[in-house]
């Protein structure tokens, strides 16, 4: 039986530190095996060298965890899809063009491609749909777009921003879909 070196502990306040620890081991672990739902808290803990208790001190469950890796690595992202959407010239050109953007990059991300995968759609529900963060995460995208084009009178004030951030979700969410699952012959 193999044994884990217990990880140091972090000083008083750094807690933030052990979180993106067991983000990462979570990353590495999801890259090895290509299944969320060989994830477990027990393995993320045995991988940072922390006992499950300690996992469970950042995060209530498994589908949390994964729930926190999928923010990070949206947030990610977000710099970068923000600034292409904001060099489009009208909202037109920047709602179709950046969730184009989004949809390509997403469907490009390792981890993002597992769970929007058909076999883990049932996770991805669960994860995205069920606890807002789509559409969280989706309104943080794109508040402020959303915003410079209702100052520059492209779209009318006061929309309902979590209305279009759960529209613009699900829309990504079929793209990312129909886009797996297009041919060559499919108009």
């Amino acid at each position: 039986m193999s044994s884990v070196t217990p990880r140091p502990r972090n000083a008083r306040g750094q807690g933030a530190q052990l979180r993106d620890d067991l983000l990462d081991a979570t990353l590495a672990g999801l890259a090895v095996t290509g299944d969320p739902k060989d994830v477990s808290i027990r393995g993320v803990a045995k991988t940072t060298g922390v006992s499950p208790t300690a996992v469970y001190q950042h995060f209530a469950d498994r589908d949390a965890l994964l729930s926190a890796l999928i923010e990070r690595r949206s947030r990610m992202l977000f710099d970068r899809a923000r600034k292409f959407i904001a060099s489009q010239g009208t909202f037109d050109e920047q709602l179709v063009e950046g969730l184009i953007y989004l949809v390509d990059h997403g469907r490009r991300d390792p981890i993002v491609r597992i769970l929007v995968s058909p076999e883990h759609m049932e996770l991805a529900t669960t994860l995205v749909g069920g606890s807002g963060l789509a559409a969280e995460l989706t309104g943080e995208m794109w508040g402020p777009i959303l915003d410079a084009a209702a100052e520059r009178g492209e779209i009318r004030t006061g929309l309902d921003l979590a209305q279009v951030s759960e529209w613009l979700a699900l829309v990504q969410f079929i793209l990312v879909g129909r886009l797996d699952f297009q041919r060559a012959d499919d108009p």
